[in-house]
């Protein structure tokens, strides 16, 4: 066996199975004779330890074994913690290494322009003091996108995808979506009986900058209206069919589910507070703004819910736990192979490794064509026989 020192490290916001993911590597490692490093707080673990710091080591570097990983399974979030850091993009350089030059460029986006600096070449200095011959990121498109940048520079990765957007080209599903979609479920049932009892139309917001699964899908399991990022409703339709959805119901009331970067025609929502690491901005609320709308054009009362950040928490569902666990070990098994480049996948509803999605593409989106009405705003519900599992090609 050559390789005998692996790292591992979550990234972005956290989601249910990522624990999971964790443990299994760990557990097949140990079973191999290979040591595993954990990485806290992603990839600024890598930037910002100084390994000739013993406080800061500790801080940041955490050798996992099967006794400190026999539990975390059982939780959600993430036991090694996460950040959004970008290292080829870091708007400054951690205090211990000022006066060490790195590359520097101009960096804009949405028309914000920044300066950054390229630290790549302290991470890959990091990992060789470390001794790890493999990293294992876990993360969304952001986080797979400098992982992406590792494997070019030429340094072994494998990738493993998560996130509640499951918008991660090059697979139909990422960790923490089943769990976000459940969830997102259970809390609009419940709050059917709040909105009938007052007799209003309830507007949920749910996480998808980009891309409009989440919403799609939890719209699909719960026979309900939607909005996605990639089409631009008519505002004056949408509200008609809530007011009409409302007067159809013997309870009279009537629920819909909006991507957070869902917009309808005319309308750009709008973004506050400085850009993160990749160059995200925060966005207003579209629920609060299309609440507004509704009684200014139908004169009802609304009952407005965020179910963000809701969505991440507890502990992951079935799927996200068996994904989690394969994802895992398939991960382990492609270093074991001495594989680089590549992330554990489903295609076609069957599991794979497949190439590290090129950042330049962004992320991947729901196809309006084959997976959305546009003229009742809600979930296609035809032609389904023969998809994959989750009715959708990566």
């Amino acid at each position: 066996m050559v390789t005998k020192r692996i790292g591992i490290l979550t990234g972005g916001g956290d989601v249910p199975g990522l624990n999971a993911v964790i443990k299994n590597v760990v557990y097949r490692a140990t079973d191999n004779g290979i040591e595993v490093v954990g990485i806290r707080r992603g990839w600024e673990g890598l930037t910002h330890v100084n390994l000739e710091d013993p406080s800061s080591t500790a801080r940041y570097i955490l050798p996992l074994d099967r006794q400190n990983t026999r539990t975390v399974d059982r939780t959600g979030g993430t036991f090694l913690h996460s950040s959004r850091t970008n290292p080829s993009k870091m708007k400054k350089t951690p205090e211990f290494l000022q006066g060490v030059e790195f590359p520097k460029s101009e960096f804009t986006k949405k028309g914000l322009t920044s300066t950054v600096f390229d630290m790549s070449s302290q991470v890959l200095r990091n990992l060789e003091k470390l001794g790890l011959e493999y990293l294992i990121a876990i993360g969304g498109d952001d986080t797979l996108s400098y992982a992406a940048t590792l494997d070019k520079l030429g340094y072994k990765v494998i990738a493993v995808p998560k996130t509640m957007d499951n918008d991660v080209r090059n697979t139909e599903y990422c960790i923490g979506f089943s769990t976000a979609i459940s969830r997102a479920s259970d809390s609009i049932n419940r709050q059917r009986t709040t909105i009938g009892s007052h007799e209003r139309i309830g507007v949920f917001r749910v996480f998808g900058r980009d891309a409009g699964y989440t919403s799609l899908y939890t719209a699909y399991v719960m026979s309900m209206r939607c909005g996605i990022p990639e089409y631009k409703f008519d505002l004056e339709k949408m509200v008609k069919l809530l007011v009409d959805d409302k007067r159809g119901n013997p309870s009279n009331y009537s629920i819909v589910v909006l991507s957070e970067g869902s917009e309808w025609q005319g309308f750009t929502l709008q973004e506050y507070g400085e850009p993160d690491a990749f160059g995200h901005r925060k966005k207003m609320s579209v629920g609060e703004a299309f609440s507004e709308e509704i009684k200014r054009l139908a004169n009802e009362e609304t009952v407005v819910s965020d179910l963000t950040y809701d969505l991440r928490g507890g502990d992951p569902d079935f799927t996200d736990k068996l994904v989690a666990t394969t994802f895992g070990t398939m991960a382990f098994d492609a270093v074991l192979d001495g594989k680089s480049g590549l992330m554990a996948a489903i295609q076609e509803g069957r599991y794979t490794m497949a190439k590290i999605p090129d950042p330049k593409l962004g992320p991947r989106h729901v196809d309006v064509e084959t997976m959305y009405n546009t003229e009742r705003y809600r979930p296609t519900y035809d032609n389904k026989e023969g998809l994959p599992i989750f009715l959708t090609k990566g």
